[in-house]
């Protein structure tokens, strides 16, 4: 192999920080490597890491598998337990040089994951660009303080830290005068952005600093936020800033606000309404996303209708479903469980629902005109977070304007008018 491979499973947080793994491996000559960085947001995503590394091996007998990230940070004696894995390291350990350094060396530990609950820093680590420099993500946050009854990330990932304002800025200029056109703001919880920094400053507030400070950034988006942490500058940036794209990521998790208790939300079901509602009056054009989970403990067929429901109560259009898996330490797995039939059952139906909200909106783009961002060859996406596929090749990159003429469900179809 003549670089190191970097498999990644998960969140947007690991595709950037598999950025910095690949650049670190490189740098420490570990050109026999692949490295997995796995996830842990459920008992699913943990099998499934483990299938990959087995697969892996299969393929690539003679190279060097680490395995890094949630999975390998929550459940370290897991993965070192396969022989089919050389090298263990923690989610913390991933993010520094020197791991992937020594490494290289024959005396290195196998398994070097400490207690993330003691790292109290995030660094803002440089990154040039990501393949064809379409879209970059970047990290401003890691971490969580909240403890969800049913996640697991907090135990992955440690408290929540942010990255310095000024470092961001430094960041996202360096990609935008690199050619990247859209930048993705990513953490696990960014809207708890700037409470461990000097002064408080807020996610809203580092919006507007990066648009004001690199005016030659064409796009900026959001990754999932949680609606009931939203600032003023935030909701004001919604409303005022034209490059702030209209497309929110809600981390909603249900509609039924029993459930949202037993899950140690901190919303109700009629905040998430009142927030989608505030946001389309001020920024009319607004798509929403939301995660939603099908089958939590105690769920009944009424408080899974509260669910479905709500997909129509706040316009959602993107849902990202979960059915509801149990994680061993958390208090949701100690809770009275829906048969797995049934949570299967739940999840098919809520995702033909989302399926369906999202036909709608397609529907709705027919003879519109469209900004579209050439993700790769024939294939944009529109501001709204949309993609549209062209029956011409446009290069990777380029802004194109297009007329909707249809869709096949998941995307729409149209051609360029400028």
């Amino acid at each position: 192999m003549a670089d190191p491979q970097v498999i990644t499973l998960g969140c947007r947080l690991n595709t950037y920080e598999s950025e910095v793994i690949r650049r670190n491996a490189a740098a420490a000559g570990l050109n026999d490597a692949i490295v997995v960085n796995t996830c842990a947001v459920t008992a699913e995503a943990v099998r499934q890491a483990t299938q990959t590394i087995r697969k892996l091996r299969r393929e690539n007998p003679s190279a060097r598998i680490i395995v890094t990230g949630c999975a390998a940070q929550t459940e370290p004696e897991r993965f070192a337990a396969l022989d089919e894995v050389d090298h263990v390291i923690g989610n913390a350990e991933k993010m520094k040089a020197e791991t992937f350094l020594g490494l290289s060396t024959d005396d290195c530990e196998r398994v070097q994951v400490d207690d993330i609950m003691s790292v109290r820093e995030t660094a803002g680590h440089l990154i040039d660009g990501f393949g064809s420099r379409t879209r970059a993500y970047v990290q401003v946050q890691n971490g969580c303080d909240h403890r969800c009854t049913f996640c697991i990330i907090p135990f992955g990932r440690g408290p929540s830290r942010s990255v310095p304002a000024g470092e961001v800025v430094t960041q996202i200029r360096r990609l935008a005068e690199g050619g990247c056109r859209e930048v993705v703001l990513t953490g696990v919880d960014i809207t708890a952005y700037g409470a461990d920094l000097p002064g408080s400053p807020s996610l809203g507030m580092l919006v507007r600093q990066v648009l004001k400070h690199v005016p030659e950034l064409e796009r900026l988006r959001l990754s999932s936020i949680d609606q009931v942490e939203t600032d003023e500058h935030l909701m004001r940036a919604i409303a005022e800033e034209e490059r702030l794209m209209p497309h929110l990521h809600l981390s909603m998790q249900a509609g039924d606000d029993m459930i949202l208790k037993r899950m140690k939300r901190r919303h109700s079901r009629r905040d998430s309404e009142k927030f989608c509602a505030e946001v389309r009056r001020l920024r009319p054009d607004t798509v929403f996303g939301a995660d939603l989970i099908a089958g939590f403990p105690t769920e009944t067929e009424e408080m899974f209708e509260n669910s479905l429901s709500i997909v129509d109560a706040c316009e959602l259009t993107y849902l990202h479903v979960f059915p509801y898996s149990p994680r061993k330490g958390t208090p949701a797995a100690r809770m009275p469980q829906v048969d797995r039939p049934v949570v299967k059952e739940r999840a098919a139906r809520l995702r033909e629902k989302g399926a369906a909200a999202l036909a709608a909106f397609l529907d709705r783009q027919a003879g519109s005109e469209v900004e579209l961002l050439i993700e790769k060859s024939g294939l944009g996406r529109t501001r709204q977070f949309a993609e549209m596929r062209l029956p011409v090749d446009v290069a990777a990159g380029a802004m194109v304007r297009a007329r909707v003429s249809g869709h096949d469900g998941q995307r729409l179809s149209g051609e360029v008018v400028a």
